[in-house]
Parts: structure tokens; sequence; C-alpha cells
């Protein structure tokens, strides 16, 4: 659809935009969901205090702050390519250090996520995304299975970007695909500079959550699955 426009395409038959939509030629024109997903979750221990609220059928827009810079800055890459709207407001017990902080958004994001889907009826369910950084080649898959799983296979050459523990980006990923029941691969194939492979990591984390979450007009209503239940 090269030089194409949003109105071009609403002019198209609807048996053409389905097949539009589900070849994944344009996402963004695929038909949205026809109620807004929005979860607000709400999770308070002696070790973190965690607002947040998770629009699935967003822009991109990212409201974060956690108290831990870098991890706020891969937040802020998972929501732009995901194409979600997040806040994300949480205080740890950052004297002892990040575990707990990051480990507990990814809890609550991944109940977010759960929450914002509702019964999964009409979403496409599975997403992938080969995502390069520089010399990072990561991949990350996605399986709304309803089984929270991760599979995670990141070579990282330094344990220590600025000051975030580059070990905690696994258990943020746990967190989030044991909460949100997904089961989750992440695999880098090349890399040398940390900060760049865990980019790349959270990015192709969201574009793949962006595609398995949408909406296929065509089974609007529908689980996608066989055995009826997710």
């Amino acid at each position: 659809m090269k030089g194409s426009t949003q109105q071009d395409f609403e002019q198209l038959p609807d048996q053409v935009k389905d097949m539009v939509c589900d070849a994944q030629v344009s996402p963004a024109a695929c038909e949205p969901a026809t109620e807004p997903r929005i979860a607000e979750v709400v999770r308070k221990t002696k070790e973190t205090d965690i607002k947040l609220t998770l629009n699935l059928d967003g822009t991109g827009q990212a409201n974060v702050a956690t108290g831990v810079p870098f991890f706020d800055h891969m937040l802020e890459a998972f929501t732009r390519h995901g194409l979600f709207d997040l806040d994300a407001q949480a205080e740890g017990d950052l004297e002892v250090d990040a575990h707990h902080t990051v480990e507990d958004v990814g809890i609550v994001l991944g109940q977010a996520f759960a929450q914002a889907l509702v019964d999964k009826r009409g979403i496409v369910r599975f997403g992938n995304s080969f995502l390069a950084m520089d010399e990072a080649l990561v991949l990350a898959a996605v399986d709304i299975s309803g089984r929270g799983q991760l599979y995670y296979a990141v070579d990282l050459p330094i344990e220590i970007v600025g000051t975030f523990d580059t070990t905690l980006a696994k258990e943020f990923f746990i967190a989030l695909a044991s909460n949100a029941g997904i089961t989750l691969h992440i695999r880098s194939f090349s890399g040398e500079n940390s900060h760049h492979i865990l980019e790349a990591a959270f990015k192709a984390v969201g574009r793949a959550l962006c595609d398995a979450t949408r909406i296929n007009p065509r089974i609007a209503g529908e689980l996608p699955t066989t055995k009826g239940a997710l």
C-alpha cells in the first residue's frame, strides 16, 4: 500500500481490508478493539508501592518513573515500539538494590496485560520480532497461551549498565511472562554492547506483543485456539 492513505484503505471492500490486516501488511490500519482495552493495577508491599495503567490500543506514550533510570529507558522503548500507552509510577527499596522494584513492576505489568486482554477473543495471539540495534540482533517471540513461561538466552558482555544490574532484565521478563500468562522467548544472536542488546530485547518484546495483542477482524469474538480456552 505504498503511497496510500488511511482514507484510501477505508474505501477498500471489507474482504480486501481483512486480507491486508491478516497479512500484517498494515497492522496499524487493522480494526481496533470495539472497547478500550485498559487496565489499572495497584500493588503495595513492604518493598514496593506501584501504580500502573496500561492501554493496549495506544500510540506508544510512556510516563514512567521507577527510580531506576536505565529501567525507565527500557520501559519507554518497550512502550514506544509496542504502541501501548503506559503510566507506571513505582517507589521501591532502592537503598537495598533495584531487584524488588524491577521484578514487581514486571509482576504488575503482566497483571495489567492479563486484565486488559479480558477473555482474549479476537486477538492474533502470536507475534514475533527480529530486531537489530547496531551490532546487536535479538529475537522475541510470544504466544498468548495462558501458560506463563519465559525462555531466555541473552548473552550480555557486562553485568552493569550505568547503575543497572543487567541480570535484573531476566527477572523482569520472568515476572511479566508468568503474570501475563504468555509464553515468551527472547534470544540474542549477536551483540557486543550490553546496552544495545537489552534495548533490542525490550523493543523486540514490545513489537511482538503489539502484533500478538491486536484484534484480527476475521475472528472477532472467537478464541484463537482449537481447544476452546486459553
